[in-house]
């Protein structure tokens, strides 16, 4: 009997240990490196610039890489994210303040495959980048809208853009990408401007998203509002630097944000900002 006794009580206490345990590691810390099990978005703060992690299903993926000043906080994150490997890099055109640190990214991460669109420019950052891309003997991929990413189960990604191959600025060159995970739904512009959105329109695509990450960091230049009324989003992320040059967000663009009710999270107010979704529900991490 002493025995049984000795069992029943050694057993309540191993039970009692783990709903303890299990309440203690309910919320996620916003700086946790533990794997998620669902879609995990890092818009991460880059300054005046762009640079968004995807992680869903063990892959990763990175679009743009922010400026050159931000080379080394971009790295840093990274590299705290325990990333080992990219199944996807994507530059979204080659602007400075979203290859600055591209070519680093390629030196130290093995890629699986690399989309750039077909437009050079002669800047040093671009050449280092295109140097780092052959010291690897990297082939890179051109993007073309209903090029679909291979990114697991319940996940889709799709370009649905850029839809020519000819513009006079770089910005509409951009890569557009619209990941679903589950029936949550993201979209990322980079800096597609009114142009690029009206052929988008134009080519009938799917558009309507839970979180847009809105187009060349707010500037007025983007976000028309048939695009925003299409996208219908309840969340607007602004990649920005305090107090940039530039004015960016405008102050039309987030008063068009803000006359449809939709949440905005800005990398110059708030820092990087990590959104999870679990296929029906999308959280912010705090």
């Amino acid at each position: 009997m002493n025995f049984i006794k000795k069992y029943f009580s050694l057993l309540l206490i191993i039970i009692i240990s783990i709903f303890i345990t299990s309440g203690c590691t309910s919320s996620i810390s916003s700086n946790t490196t533990e794997p998620y099990n669902g879609l995990k978005v890092h818009y991460i703060d880059v300054g005046q610039g762009d640079s968004e992690l995807i992680q869903v299903n063990g892959k990763n993926l990175l679009i743009d890489a922010g400026p050159n000043e931000s080379r080394d906080k971009l790295m840093s994150y990274l590299k705290k994210q325990n990333i080992k490997k990219f199944d996807y890099v994507i530059a979204t055109h080659p602007d400075e303040d979203h290859i600055g640190g591209m070519g680093d990214v390629i030196k130290k991460y093995p890629i699986d495959k690399f989309y750039t669109p077909k437009k050079i420019v002669n800047t040093k950052t671009f050449k280092y980048m295109i140097q780092q891309l052959r010291n690897k003997n990297m082939k890179i991929d051109t993007p073309e809208p209903g090029i679909k990413l291979d990114l697991g189960k319940n996940t889709t990604a799709e370009m649905l853009a850029p839809n020519s191959m000819n513009y006079p600025d770089t910005n509409n060159y951009s890569v557009v990408l619209k990941i679903t995970y589950g029936n949550t739904k993201f979209l990322f512009t980079g800096d597609a401007e009114k142009t690029s959105e009206s052929e988008i329109i134009d080519k009938g695509y799917d558009l309507s998203a839970d979180v847009l990450k809105v187009g060349h960091h707010g500037s007025s230049g983007s976000t028309s509002q048939q695009f925003l009324d299409k996208v219908d989003p309840k969340i607007a992320i602004i990649s920005c630097g305090k107090n940039n040059k530039y004015g960016h967000p405008h102050k039309k663009t987030i008063n068009k944000l803000k006359k449809k009710n939709i949440q905005i999270y800005r990398t110059d107010v708030d820092g990087t900002i990590i959104l999870m979704s679990n296929g029906s529900k999308i959280s912010k991490n705090e």
